[in-house]
């Protein structure tokens, strides 16, 4: 995350340099990328001529079109972080809250509880994807068990066991 906005930052300023050492090559440039867009040339040329009159604007629209980029939203490193150590926390308590809570058939619990966790996060992750929910759900159990799968076998073959 943190190379990924560095890199960003990076073609931004370049970006600006480019904006500050050519203004007239880069104003004909967005106009051309304007017109390709479909507006008439004359007016291409203008809305060039507008954004171009501040620096930081036709660094922002430049930066847009050319790389996707909005200089003003690029992510945070830190919340990104922040955030997968909450959300890897909260998940990997699930399949432990049977055991905390104690009783017979603990496994099964734990296990039962995990694929309904699952399948919820993955459902909700489908609100914005335009896949339904249910796929969401069911794919993030699939893969969850495969996860699940995969080092429980690893795990058989270093010996270690379940209960």
């Amino acid at each position: 995350m943190a190379s990924q906005s560095e890199a960003a930052e990076k073609e931004i300023a370049l970006e600006r340099q480019e904006i500050i050492d050519n203004p007239d090559g880069e104003r004909a440039e967005l106009a051309a990328m304007l017109t390709e867009r479909g507006l008439d040339p004359e007016l291409a040329q203008e809305v060039a001529s507008q954004v171009h009159r501040d620096v930081d604007a036709a660094v922002a629209v430049h930066a847009m079109e050319e790389f996707g980029v909005d200089p003003d939203d690029l992510a945070s490193p830190s919340l990104a972080a922040i955030s997968s150590f909450l959300s890897f926390s909260l998940g990997a308590m699930v399949p432990v809250v049977p055991f905390l809570v104690g009783g017979a058939g603990l496994l099964a619990w734990s296990i039962g509880l995990t694929l309904v966790a699952l399948f919820v996060c993955g459902a909700l992750v489908t609100r914005v994807t335009s896949r339904p929910w249910w796929f969401g759900g069911l794919r993030q159990v699939v893969l969850g068990s495969a996860a699940f799968a995969v080092t429980f076998w690893i795990g058989s073959l270093v010996g270690a066991g379940l209960g």
